[in-house]
Protein backbone atom coordinates (compact mmCIF):
# COMPACT_ATOMS: atom_id res chain seq x y z
CA UNK A 1 0.00 0.00 0.00
CA UNK A 2 2.88 2.02 0.83
CA UNK A 3 4.36 1.67 -2.53
CA UNK A 4 1.20 2.56 -4.02
CA UNK A 5 0.81 5.86 -1.98
CA UNK A 6 4.19 6.59 -3.38
CA UNK A 7 3.66 6.36 -7.12
CA UNK A 8 0.93 8.39 -6.23
CA UNK A 9 2.83 11.36 -4.83
CA UNK A 10 5.40 11.04 -7.17
CA UNK A 11 2.62 11.46 -10.20
CA UNK A 12 1.26 14.31 -7.82
CA UNK A 13 4.44 15.89 -7.87
CA UNK A 14 5.50 15.27 -11.71
CA UNK A 15 1.92 16.69 -12.76
CA UNK A 16 2.60 19.75 -10.71
CA UNK A 17 6.36 20.39 -11.83
CA UNK A 18 4.62 20.32 -15.39
CA UNK A 19 1.47 22.75 -14.53
CA UNK A 20 4.26 25.16 -12.85
CA UNK A 21 6.28 24.65 -16.32
CA UNK A 22 3.65 25.70 -18.11
CA UNK A 23 2.52 28.22 -16.13
CA UNK A 24 3.83 32.34 -17.24
CA UNK A 25 3.67 35.25 -14.79
CA UNK A 26 3.72 38.67 -17.23
CA UNK A 27 4.91 42.10 -15.56
CA UNK A 28 2.83 44.66 -16.69
CA UNK A 29 3.59 48.51 -16.00
CA UNK A 30 0.59 51.06 -15.19
CA UNK A 31 1.42 54.33 -14.42
CA UNK A 32 -1.75 55.08 -11.96
CA UNK A 33 -2.17 54.63 -8.16
CA UNK A 34 -4.40 51.69 -7.21
CA UNK A 35 -7.05 53.77 -6.42
CA UNK A 36 -7.31 55.11 -9.83
CA UNK A 37 -10.26 53.48 -11.57
CA UNK A 38 -8.12 52.90 -14.60
CA UNK A 39 -5.69 50.74 -12.44
CA UNK A 40 -8.56 48.85 -10.28
CA UNK A 41 -9.89 47.48 -14.02
CA UNK A 42 -6.59 46.50 -14.80
CA UNK A 43 -6.33 44.22 -11.57
CA UNK A 44 -9.75 43.29 -12.44
CA UNK A 45 -8.81 42.20 -16.18
CA UNK A 46 -5.57 40.90 -14.79
CA UNK A 47 -7.55 37.86 -12.13
CA UNK A 48 -9.74 37.70 -15.74
CA UNK A 49 -6.91 36.45 -17.20
CA UNK A 50 -5.81 34.38 -14.77
CA UNK A 51 -9.19 32.17 -13.83
CA UNK A 52 -9.50 32.25 -17.47
CA UNK A 53 -6.37 30.19 -17.72
CA UNK A 54 -6.49 28.37 -14.98
CA UNK A 55 -3.47 30.07 -13.48
CA UNK A 56 -1.51 29.23 -16.87
CA UNK A 57 -0.71 33.10 -17.55
CA UNK A 58 -0.46 35.67 -14.08
CA UNK A 59 -0.46 39.28 -14.64
CA UNK A 60 1.38 40.87 -12.19
CA UNK A 61 0.28 44.91 -12.09
CA UNK A 62 3.12 47.18 -11.21
CA UNK A 63 1.11 50.14 -10.43
CA UNK A 64 2.06 54.09 -9.44
CA UNK A 65 4.72 54.08 -12.35
CA UNK A 66 6.86 51.44 -9.73
CA UNK A 67 8.59 49.39 -12.89
CA UNK A 68 8.95 52.03 -15.54
CA UNK A 69 7.70 55.42 -15.31
CA UNK A 70 4.95 57.17 -17.76
CA UNK A 71 6.75 57.85 -20.73
CA UNK A 72 8.65 54.69 -20.83
CA UNK A 73 6.17 52.29 -20.64
CA UNK A 74 5.09 52.07 -24.58
CA UNK A 75 8.82 51.92 -25.34
CA UNK A 76 9.25 49.12 -22.64
CA UNK A 77 6.63 47.43 -24.48
CA UNK A 78 7.64 47.65 -27.07
CA UNK A 79 10.99 45.96 -26.86
CA UNK A 80 9.69 43.33 -25.11
CA UNK A 81 11.43 44.75 -21.67
CA UNK A 82 7.64 44.08 -20.41
CA UNK A 83 4.84 41.63 -21.93
CA UNK A 84 2.39 44.00 -21.54
CA UNK A 85 1.36 48.09 -20.16
CA UNK A 86 -0.76 50.68 -19.87
CA UNK A 87 -0.51 54.22 -21.31
CA UNK A 88 -2.29 57.53 -21.75
CA UNK A 89 -2.72 56.84 -25.45
CA UNK A 90 -1.97 61.03 -26.74
CA UNK A 91 1.45 60.17 -25.39
CA UNK A 92 1.86 58.78 -28.97
CA UNK A 93 1.26 61.78 -30.51
CA UNK A 94 4.71 62.63 -31.66
CA UNK A 95 4.72 59.52 -33.28
CA UNK A 96 1.98 59.85 -35.14
CA UNK A 97 -0.99 62.69 -34.78
CA UNK A 98 -3.72 59.93 -34.24
CA UNK A 99 -2.29 58.90 -31.37
CA UNK A 100 -3.56 62.00 -29.95
CA UNK A 101 -6.81 62.98 -31.62
CA UNK A 102 -8.90 62.32 -28.51
CA UNK A 103 -6.83 64.75 -26.29
CA UNK A 104 -7.75 67.31 -29.19
CA UNK A 105 -10.47 70.14 -27.53
CA UNK A 106 -13.71 70.02 -27.99
CA UNK A 107 -13.89 67.58 -30.62
CA UNK A 108 -15.80 64.93 -28.44
CA UNK A 109 -17.07 66.27 -25.29
CA UNK A 110 -19.29 63.18 -24.61
CA UNK A 111 -19.34 59.35 -23.92
CA UNK A 112 -20.91 59.02 -26.87
CA UNK A 113 -18.91 60.84 -29.14
CA UNK A 114 -16.19 59.33 -27.64
CA UNK A 115 -16.72 55.90 -28.41
CA UNK A 116 -17.64 56.80 -31.72
CA UNK A 117 -14.22 58.69 -31.93
CA UNK A 118 -12.45 55.40 -30.51
CA UNK A 119 -14.27 53.45 -33.41
CA UNK A 120 -13.13 55.62 -36.13
CA UNK A 121 -9.43 55.91 -34.50
CA UNK A 122 -9.40 52.35 -33.72
CA UNK A 123 -8.22 50.63 -37.37
CA UNK A 124 -5.36 53.58 -37.59
CA UNK A 125 -4.46 52.83 -34.05
CA UNK A 126 -3.99 49.21 -34.56
CA UNK A 127 -2.22 49.58 -37.75
CA UNK A 128 0.43 51.94 -36.09
CA UNK A 129 1.08 49.37 -32.85
CA UNK A 130 1.42 46.30 -35.35
CA UNK A 131 4.26 48.75 -36.88
CA UNK A 132 5.96 49.05 -33.66
CA UNK A 133 5.52 45.30 -32.37
CA UNK A 134 2.48 45.93 -30.31
CA UNK A 135 -1.27 45.22 -30.02
CA UNK A 136 -4.23 46.75 -28.42
CA UNK A 137 -6.31 44.87 -25.89
CA UNK A 138 -8.48 47.37 -24.97
CA UNK A 139 -9.38 51.46 -24.54
CA UNK A 140 -10.75 53.28 -21.89
CA UNK A 141 -11.14 57.10 -21.18
CA UNK A 142 -11.04 59.22 -18.73
CA UNK A 143 -14.38 61.30 -17.19
CA UNK A 144 -14.27 64.48 -19.00
CA UNK A 145 -11.71 66.71 -18.38
CA UNK A 146 -12.07 70.11 -16.16
CA UNK A 147 -10.14 72.95 -15.26
CA UNK A 148 -8.52 72.62 -11.44
CA UNK A 149 -6.89 76.70 -10.45
CA UNK A 150 -6.00 78.39 -7.35
CA UNK A 151 -8.36 80.87 -8.38
CA UNK A 152 -11.82 81.91 -10.47
CA UNK A 153 -11.15 81.67 -14.16
CA UNK A 154 -13.70 83.75 -15.72
CA UNK A 155 -11.84 84.41 -18.99
CA UNK A 156 -8.91 82.36 -21.23
CA UNK A 157 -6.85 85.93 -20.49
CA UNK A 158 -7.25 84.63 -16.88
CA UNK A 159 -5.15 81.98 -17.53
CA UNK A 160 -2.11 83.88 -19.22
CA UNK A 161 1.42 83.56 -17.12
CA UNK A 162 -0.32 80.66 -15.09
CA UNK A 163 2.02 78.02 -14.36
CA UNK A 164 0.39 75.07 -15.93
CA UNK A 165 0.42 71.59 -15.64
CA UNK A 166 0.61 69.48 -18.70
CA UNK A 167 0.96 65.65 -19.65
CA UNK A 168 1.80 65.26 -23.26
CA UNK A 169 2.61 67.67 -26.23
CA UNK A 170 -0.94 68.43 -26.98
CA UNK A 171 -1.46 70.30 -23.42
CA UNK A 172 1.14 71.89 -23.72
CA UNK A 173 0.29 73.15 -27.06
CA UNK A 174 -3.08 74.07 -25.73
CA UNK A 175 -1.29 75.75 -22.66
CA UNK A 176 0.88 77.67 -24.76
CA UNK A 177 -2.10 78.62 -26.86
CA UNK A 178 -4.21 80.30 -23.47
CA UNK A 179 -0.95 82.12 -22.46
CA UNK A 180 0.35 80.13 -19.84
CA UNK A 181 3.60 78.88 -19.01
CA UNK A 182 3.34 74.74 -19.66
CA UNK A 183 4.99 72.23 -16.92
CA UNK A 184 5.27 68.36 -17.59
CA UNK A 185 4.26 66.38 -13.93
CA UNK A 186 3.42 63.42 -13.95
CA UNK A 187 0.10 62.39 -11.74
CA UNK A 188 1.79 61.22 -8.51
CA UNK A 189 3.28 64.31 -8.63
CA UNK A 190 0.63 67.07 -8.20
CA UNK A 191 0.50 67.33 -4.64
CA UNK A 192 3.72 68.64 -4.37
CA UNK A 193 3.96 70.72 -7.85
CA UNK A 194 0.60 72.58 -6.85
CA UNK A 195 2.11 72.89 -2.92
CA UNK A 196 5.68 74.18 -4.29
CA UNK A 197 4.01 76.72 -6.63
CA UNK A 198 5.90 74.36 -9.34
CA UNK A 199 2.33 74.33 -11.25
CA UNK A 200 -1.04 76.95 -10.42
CA UNK A 201 -3.63 75.61 -12.80
CA UNK A 202 -4.11 72.28 -14.69
CA UNK A 203 -6.49 70.20 -17.01
CA UNK A 204 -7.54 66.96 -16.12
CA UNK A 205 -10.23 64.64 -14.98
CA UNK A 206 -12.71 64.64 -11.83
CA UNK A 207 -11.12 61.24 -10.92
CA UNK A 208 -7.18 62.65 -10.60
CA UNK A 209 -8.56 66.00 -8.70
CA UNK A 210 -10.36 63.76 -6.31
CA UNK A 211 -7.78 61.30 -5.74
CA UNK A 212 -4.79 63.67 -5.92
CA UNK A 213 -6.54 65.35 -2.83
CA UNK A 214 -7.32 68.47 -5.34
CA UNK A 215 -8.60 70.79 -2.11
CA UNK A 216 -5.51 70.87 0.05
CA UNK A 217 -3.71 72.64 -2.77
CA UNK A 218 -6.59 74.38 -4.87
CA UNK A 219 -9.98 76.33 -5.03
CA UNK A 220 -11.74 75.79 -8.22
CA UNK A 221 -12.99 73.12 -10.55
CA UNK A 222 -14.49 74.79 -13.84
CA UNK A 223 -15.86 71.86 -15.49
CA UNK A 224 -15.51 72.62 -19.57
CA UNK A 225 -15.81 68.98 -20.43
CA UNK A 226 -13.13 69.78 -22.64
CA UNK A 227 -12.01 66.36 -24.22
CA UNK A 228 -12.23 62.36 -23.19
CA UNK A 229 -8.35 61.30 -23.45
CA UNK A 230 -7.66 57.45 -23.45
CA UNK A 231 -5.76 55.19 -21.48
CA UNK A 232 -5.15 51.66 -23.53
CA UNK A 233 -3.86 48.62 -22.76
CA UNK A 234 -1.16 46.93 -25.17
CA UNK A 235 0.90 43.98 -25.33
CA UNK A 236 3.96 42.84 -26.97
CA UNK A 237 2.93 40.61 -30.32
CA UNK A 238 5.72 38.32 -30.27
CA UNK A 239 5.03 37.98 -26.25
CA UNK A 240 1.11 36.98 -27.12
CA UNK A 241 2.13 34.64 -30.03
CA UNK A 242 4.01 32.51 -27.71
CA UNK A 243 0.65 31.80 -26.06
CA UNK A 244 -0.91 28.95 -27.17
CA UNK A 245 -4.00 29.53 -28.81
CA UNK A 246 -6.38 28.99 -26.01
CA UNK A 247 -4.71 31.55 -23.74
CA UNK A 248 -4.54 34.30 -26.44
CA UNK A 249 -8.59 33.90 -26.85
CA UNK A 250 -8.73 33.73 -23.01
CA UNK A 251 -6.81 37.30 -22.43
CA UNK A 252 -8.87 38.84 -25.36
CA UNK A 253 -11.94 37.89 -24.05
CA UNK A 254 -10.78 39.33 -20.62
CA UNK A 255 -9.87 42.54 -23.02
CA UNK A 256 -13.11 42.75 -24.45
CA UNK A 257 -14.68 42.40 -21.06
CA UNK A 258 -12.01 44.88 -19.52
CA UNK A 259 -13.37 47.57 -22.04
CA UNK A 260 -16.88 47.24 -21.55
CA UNK A 261 -16.23 47.31 -18.16
CA UNK A 262 -14.00 50.54 -17.98
CA UNK A 263 -16.27 52.66 -19.74
CA UNK A 264 -19.04 52.07 -17.48
CA UNK A 265 -16.57 52.81 -14.69
CA UNK A 266 -15.77 55.71 -16.08
CA UNK A 267 -19.35 57.16 -16.57
CA UNK A 268 -20.15 56.30 -12.78
CA UNK A 269 -16.88 58.39 -11.82
CA UNK A 270 -17.50 60.86 -13.39
CA UNK A 271 -20.69 62.25 -11.43
CA UNK A 272 -19.14 60.85 -8.10
CA UNK A 273 -15.76 62.01 -8.09
CA UNK A 274 -16.95 65.73 -8.78
CA UNK A 275 -19.15 64.97 -5.77
CA UNK A 276 -16.35 64.08 -3.75
CA UNK A 277 -14.40 67.63 -4.77
CA UNK A 278 -17.66 69.39 -3.60
CA UNK A 279 -18.28 67.71 -0.41
CA UNK A 280 -14.03 68.73 0.48
CA UNK A 281 -14.68 72.49 -0.44
CA UNK A 282 -13.84 72.94 -3.75
CA UNK A 283 -15.19 75.65 -5.78
CA UNK A 284 -17.24 73.71 -9.03
CA UNK A 285 -17.73 76.36 -11.29
CA UNK A 286 -20.30 76.08 -14.60
CA UNK A 287 -17.83 78.22 -17.09
CA UNK A 288 -18.90 81.13 -18.25
CA UNK A 289 -20.20 81.67 -22.21
CA UNK A 290 -16.57 84.05 -22.73
CA UNK A 291 -14.62 81.58 -21.19
CA UNK A 292 -15.63 78.69 -23.54
CA UNK A 293 -15.47 80.59 -27.12
CA UNK A 294 -11.76 81.78 -25.96
CA UNK A 295 -11.41 77.78 -25.05
CA UNK A 296 -13.42 76.80 -28.17
CA UNK A 297 -11.28 78.82 -30.56
CA UNK A 298 -7.92 77.39 -28.98
CA UNK A 299 -9.68 73.92 -29.89
CA UNK A 300 -10.48 74.87 -33.18
CA UNK A 301 -6.69 76.52 -33.44
CA UNK A 302 -5.75 73.05 -32.56
CA UNK A 303 -7.03 70.95 -35.03
CA UNK A 304 -6.65 72.77 -37.67
CA UNK A 305 -3.05 72.09 -37.04
CA UNK A 306 -3.46 68.42 -36.20
CA UNK A 307 -5.51 68.02 -39.88
CA UNK A 308 -2.45 69.50 -41.73
CA UNK A 309 0.11 67.48 -39.22
CA UNK A 310 -2.44 64.07 -39.77
CA UNK A 311 -2.53 64.63 -43.48
CA UNK A 312 -4.69 62.50 -45.77
CA UNK A 313 -5.17 59.61 -42.87
CA UNK A 314 -5.92 61.97 -40.90
CA UNK A 315 -8.86 63.44 -42.73
CA UNK A 316 -9.94 59.71 -42.98
CA UNK A 317 -10.35 59.57 -39.28
CA UNK A 318 -12.14 62.60 -38.94
CA UNK A 319 -14.74 61.61 -41.73
CA UNK A 320 -15.14 58.63 -40.61
CA UNK A 321 -15.51 60.17 -37.06
CA UNK A 322 -18.36 62.76 -38.49
CA UNK A 323 -20.51 60.20 -40.43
Amino acid sequence: MGFFKTISGAAFAVAALTLNAQAETWDMPTPYPDATFHTVNVHDFAKDVAEKTGGKLEIKVHSAGSLFKHPEISKAVRSGQVPAGEFFLSLLNNDNPAFGVDSLPFLATSYDDAAKLWAAQKPVIDALLDAQGMMALYAVPWPPQGLYTTKEIKTVDDLKGLKFRTYNSTLEQFAALAGAAPTQVEVPDIPQAFTTGQVEAMITSPSTGANSKAWDFLSHYTDIQAWLPKNIVVVNKRSFRRLDEATQAAVLEAAAAAETRGWEMSRAETAEKVAVLKENGITVVEPSAELMAGLKAIGAQMLDGWKAAAGAEGEALLNAYQQ
